[in-house]
């Protein structure tokens, strides 16, 4: 079974490739305004957006009106989403004829989107009509993307520039990152989940009858449209509660093959674009190998760890050892038509990048499996990560990387012949310690509260790794659950919905002043001692660099949850 999982790992990291160079060729293309083949359809419409929201396209701004128009336009969609929840019992297109959404778990779902975080806290079939999944969930999931993808655009602006006061226009950038990039993909893969059984359509929920005699309410709508959006933005809701385990989200293995193709797709591909656009392809092969080695190691872990089971039940005589009658090893909480390593596969990409799709459940892994994912987190999500965000994450462990080689061997670090000084630093360090901010103190708090470990089902270590999953998933704006936490209370939804707006939006910020930072600065010519970080060597010490960072900050919480079970599991060795 592990020589299955050795072909499918392989194989599917492959097909990422493939996908990637291409499509980070094309966007570098669009990005810098070059004609492609949409144009003739897409210009026109690009034209008239500007003209009816009243942009100058030929304008462009510094690194904090970049910003200043990235935060107000996500602050205006977040809240004509928190009014469309609340009023969409009076609105059209609910054929359920569903109330109104509570105003806690509203204010928590307008948050999760606007921040391409998708957390669910709701059963999407039950809670949301039509118009809301269309217009307004959908809708930010277009948009939250584009914004991430607009926002990594400016950053690469700024690395590759030489003394440039400006890193483009957001309002250009993200129209673009829209028309010319999700659009396109997003119509391709509806049509071909259509065609692997996907519904699409207005119709209201069947009422059928078992072959017991009993109603069964079978919910459907348009899926599939929702479903390509929710992928290749790498957003993660769900149209239905069981997210992408769900027959009618992920029907058929080749549905599934696209759906974990589409989450990396975008992320993948923007490393090229940074490549394209440093005018050096190396740059970015180094970091899109950094990324595929983390990413390898997590599947390998993810999927041994799961093939191999629990010792416990070995122990008690049951036969836990795959063969051509059983796929051994742990399938509580996975689907029989995935099986063990299209669920560790898919559980392990959707974690790299900070997409919140499933197809099984990973509070039922075992602690080693359930870890893996955890981490993915915590690195930061720059294995590829979310469309935009992974790359800038990436960007900025690579200024950590330099830094640290440059004290090494006793020179001022340089990364694409820009010194790196004292206030690039300074950024670098409070887009790294943010994060675990927004993740251990809230957690903190939530495990000596009354309502915090109200929501737990499983007192003790697995326990204590539902609700630091919950955060460290908010925090890293990826939405996936440890599903044993009951999050649906106005604890948890004031709580999550906070660190995920910190989570989002405090990061790109110092990011953003760095890309300000970087472009005003001129270039420096490659010298004897200047550190080469398009080689083998940097890409090891970019990986040691994130490895170390994410252990020393999150080791003693992880000790205390999924390490401390994963022990506990093994117990019976021990003696």
């Amino acid at each position: 079974m592990f020589e299955n999982a050795a072909i499918q790992i392989g194989l599917f990291t492959v097909l990422v490739t493939a996908i990637s160079v291409p499509l980070g060729l094309y966007m570098a293309r669009v990005f810098a305004g070059e004609p492609t083949m949409l144009d003739p359809v897409l210009k026109p419409l690009e034209r008239a957006i500007y003209r009816v929201c009243g942009v100058h396209p030929e304008t462009e701004q510094d690194w904090i009106e970049y910003a200043v128009s990235m935060l107000l336009f996500s602050m205006a969609g977040m809240l004509v989403l928190y009014a469309l929840e609340r009023l969409q019992q009076f609105l059209p297109l609910n054929p359920q004829h569903l109330g109104a959404v509570a105003s806690d778990l509203a204010f928590n779902t307008a948050a999760s989107f606007t921040t391409n975080t998708n957390w669910q806290a709701y059963a999407g079939e039950t809670t949301m009509s039509y118009l809301t999944q269309m217009a307004g969930l959908a809708f930010h999931n277009f948009v939250s993307a584009a914004a991430g993808i607009a926002v990594a655009i400016a950053v690469i602006r700024g690395f590759v520039r030489r003394s440039a006061r400006t890193i483009g226009n957001f309002w250009v950038d993200m129209v673009r990152a829209t028309l010319w990039v999700l659009l396109p993909l997003c119509v391709v893969l509806t049509l071909v989940l259509v065609w692997q059984g996907v519904p699409e359509n207005f119709n209201p929920y069947t009422h059928a009858k078992t072959v017991e005699g009993a109603e069964q309410v079978i919910p459907q709508g348009p899926v599939a449209s929702q479903e390509a959006i929710k992928e290749l933005g790498t957003n993660g809701g769900g149209f239905f509660n069981a997210n992408s385990a769900h027959p009618y989200e992920n029907p058929t293995p080749l549905a599934n093959l696209l759906e974990v193709l589409a989450i990396f797709a975008i992320g993948a591909g923007l490393t090229h674009t940074f490549g394209a656009m440093a005018g050096d392809r190396r740059q970015g092969w180094a970091l899109f190998v950094t990324m595929t080695l983390l990413f390898l190691i997590g599947a390998t872990v993810a999927t041994w760890s799961e093939q191999s089971g629990n010792p416990q039940m070995a122990a008690l005589g049951i036969n836990t050892h795959a063969s051509a009658t059983q796929s051994g090893g742990n399938m509580e909480g996975k689907e029989v038509r995935f099986g063990i390593v299209d669920s560790a596969l898919f559980a392990t990409v959707t974690t790299d990048a900070s997409c919140g799709a499933v197809n099984s459940m990973h509070d039922s892994f075992t602690p080693l499996g359930g870890l893996v994912p955890l981490l993915n987190m915590q690195i930061g999500e720059i294995i590829f990560g979310g469309v935009g965000s992974g790359l800038y994450g990436m960007l900025v462990m690579a200024v950590l990387a330099v830094f640290i080689a440059g004290l090494m061997v006793g020179r001022t670090p340089e990364y694409l012949g820009k010194k790196i000084e004292a206030r690039e630093m300074k950024l670098a360090m409070l887009f790294i310690l943010i994060f675990p901010t927004v993740i251990l103190l809230p957690a903190g708090i939530a495990v000596v509260t009354k309502a915090g470990l109200a929501g737990i089902s499983n007192p003790g270590p697995h326990g204590f790794s539902q609700i630091l999953y919950a955060f460290t998933e908010a925090s890293a704006n990826n939405g996936s659950a440890f599903a044993g936490l009951n999050a649906n209370t106005p604890f948890y939804n004031v709580t999550l919905a906070v660190v995920m707006l910190f989570g989002r939006f405090m990061m790109m910020i110092p990011v953003l002043a760095m890309a300000g930072s970087l472009a005003a600065k001129k270039a420096i010519p490659p010298s004897a001692g200047t550190f080469p970080t398009d080689g083998a060597i940097f890409v090891m010490l970019l990986t040691g660099v994130i490895l170390i960072v994410a252990a020393l900050t999150f080791f003693p919480a992880d000790a205390l949850g999924p390490i401390v079970e994963q022990l506990s599991m093994l117990r019976h060795r021990l003696y």
